[in-house]
């Protein structure tokens, strides 16, 4: 389980309203944990611990960051702001990347989440109803 104060208090607020626990898909990475929709299993965040030159920021010291999928209007506009990041390891256009070293702060990191928990959502396919034969 992360140490880092924010993660666990975003975790929480997911296990609160949404009803999920921190998933750790990855053998090689087992600190690295994902919240996914219960059905789908698709993901609305992710959790990474990596070093700022990797993201281009100042510093090799490490940094805890949270990848949401967010509106890619939004997410441009976000981007123009210290905290904020092109998606790690995501598609740019569609993922943000977070940093959770307190820069950004708890209130406007929640709002994220729920956003991206809503464009992960997707409801089961209708099932089509099977043609008649003549």
């Amino acid at each position: 389980m992360p140490d880092n104060e924010l993660m666990i208090r975003i975790m929480d607020y997911a296990r609160e309203h949404y009803g999920v626990e921190p998933d750790f898909p990855f053998p090689n990475y087992p600190d690295i944990p994902v919240l996914r929709h219960h059905g789908s299993r698709k993901w609305f965040a992710i959790f990474m611990n990596v070093s700022r030159s990797v993201l281009r920021l100042d510093g090799d010291d490490p940094v805890d960051i949270m990848n949401v999928k967010c509106d890619p209007i939004l997410s441009g506009s976000l981007r123009m702001q210290e905290g904020y990041l092109p998606g790690y390891h995501m598609n740019h256009d569609q993922w943000l990347t977070i940093l959770l070293d307190g820069t950004v702060p708890l209130e406007e990191i929640i709002p994220l989440l729920d956003m991206s928990f809503d464009l992960t959502f997707r409801l089961p396919k209708k099932r089509r109803k099977d043609a008649k034969d003549d």
